[in-house]
């Protein structure tokens, strides 16, 4: 797609931006307005999250998708919340977009919280139908479970 043809259109990477924004808001309608339907969202089983909340780490509908986004993920990443973009990188004919970030966070059990991530986010008819989600499962799992300084112990309070 050229510049004169994409004059006018949202992008598939400002949709996504979009979204973020919509994720930030904690708005129910803001983020469901994002979605198809059928969406879903893969984050790697058994990923420290999903086990620590009790929720799956595939969701596979938009309700549970905004469900995640704006009940369980504040149960566990309570306070000072900040995502790092490092790059949106729009892929093929500009349906898949990927994302770079890295999330801090203060815990529920009050240990910091520091990660990288990968997100896929693939676009149908201009809304993100599927998210798939990469992360450092381990360092995850050391700080969510582990103690304040990392190592394994404490767990969650």
């Amino acid at each position: 797609m050229d510049a004169q043809q994409s004059r006018g259109r949202t992008t598939a990477s400002e949709t996504v931006r979009r979204a973020w924004r919509a994720f930030a808001s904690s708005d129910a309608e803001q983020i469901a307005a994002c979605f198809t339907e059928d969406a879903q969202w893969l984050a790697p089983a058994g990923n420290a999250t999903a086990v620590a909340l009790g929720v799956p780490s595939h969701m596979k509908s938009r309700e549970a998708i905004v469900r995640f986004l704006t009940l369980d993920f504040p149960r566990l990443f309570t306070e000072e919340v900040a995502v790092s973009f490092r790059g949106f990188h729009a892929v093929g004919d500009g349906d898949v977009v990927v994302v770079e970030e890295a999330m801090e966070a203060t815990l529920s059990n009050g240990n910091r919280y520091s990660n990288d991530y990968c997100f896929i986010f693939e676009l149908r008819g201009g809304l993100i139908h599927r998210v798939r989600e990469y992360m450092d499962t381990a360092r995850g799992a050391r700080m969510v479970f582990g103690s304040p300084d990392g190592s394994p112990g404490s767990g969650l309070v």
